[in-house]
């Protein structure tokens, strides 16, 4: 299951129950006490508590196991995105819920109700299903920060990028910059409007990527590789080669083992740059 960035829960799994943030169960109640839902309250929330009032448990014998596949989506869209990977490891049923389509497009609905009149866009990035696209507007709102009539598309193109990074430790990058761009400049965006958004998507990627073995790698497989002679706006931007190089040389530092290796980035990062941070020298 992909998880959104900066989302992080813990899962308390007891041999008999699992522990379950109390609003779950405060909006499982307000929701089948609503109007429209009064017939289901046979089906009343029983939750187990002991005598000091802790954070009730969901055992098998709870009333939330005989509820419906929708109405459990309509509970677990209305719980903060933080609690959706804790929900879904509490039973098989409910994994199976956040792994189809139903859910995610309730919660594109609830979260993005304007989503439905989105036109589907031409070009190598294309939307996918409805937690793809959930995903996509979730990125642009909150870590591309970004409010306009392709905000989706943006999220797309976030993911398509992450997704290249993940897939090989040695990206052909200044290709995937060219994919970007075009898909911008197909779709009725400037050079210059392509150039400034796919800038903004890859700092943000750079920002938020994770410190891992493999991330390491790859930025240093894009450090070193060879820019050609591209026409604006396909050549890799500056701003974009001095946040690899950046990353390099300060959070991942310490993976720079060898003097060698070393060298030949710090030689690299000479010839593009004309001066360097303090911060970079010294081995």
């Amino acid at each position: 299951m992909i998880i959104f960035p900066h989302l992080s829960v813990t899962v308390c799994v007891f041999v008999s129950s699992v522990c379950l943030p109390r609003r779950l169960f405060s909006l499982a109640h307000q929701f089948l006490s609503s109007p429209g839902t009064s017939s289901l309250l046979d089906c009343q929330m029983s939750m187990n508590q002991n005598k000091d009032n802790v954070v009730p448990t969901i055992t098998d014998e709870s009333p939330f196991r005989y509820l419906q596949e929708d109405l459990l989506i309509e509970i677990f869209i209305r719980v903060p995105i933080a609690d959706w990977e804790h929900i879904s490891s509490v039973r098989k049923q409910w994994a199976g819920l956040f792994r189809g389509e139903c859910l995610w497009q309730a919660a594109l609905n609830r979260a993005y109700p304007l989503a439905s009149k989105t036109q589907r866009w031409t070009g190598p990035i294309r939307q996918g299903s409805s937690k793809r696209r959930f995903m996509a507007l979730y990125i642009s709102r909150n870590i591309l920060c970004v409010e306009t009539d392709i905000d989706e598309m943006l999220g797309h193109i976030y993911l398509f990028l992450k997704d290249q990074l993940q897939l090989s430790t040695t990206p052909a990058s200044g290709i995937l910059h060219g994919t970007m761009i075009d898909q911008l400049i197909v779709c009725g965006k400037s050079k210059e409007e392509a150039d400034e958004l796919v800038i903004k998507i890859w700092l943000a990627l750079l920002d938020n990527i994770e410190d891992t073995k493999h991330t390491f790698l790859v930025l240093k497989s894009i450090a070193q590789e060879y820019d050609g002679f591209l026409p604006y706006p396909y050549a890799r931007p500056i701003k974009v080669q001095w946040k690899v190089f950046e990353k390099l040389f300060v959070d991942f530092r310490d993976l720079l083992f060898d003097h060698s290796e070393y060298c030949d980035l710090i030689g690299i990062a000479k010839k593009k740059f004309q001066t360097l941070p303090h911060l970079w020298l010294g081995y």
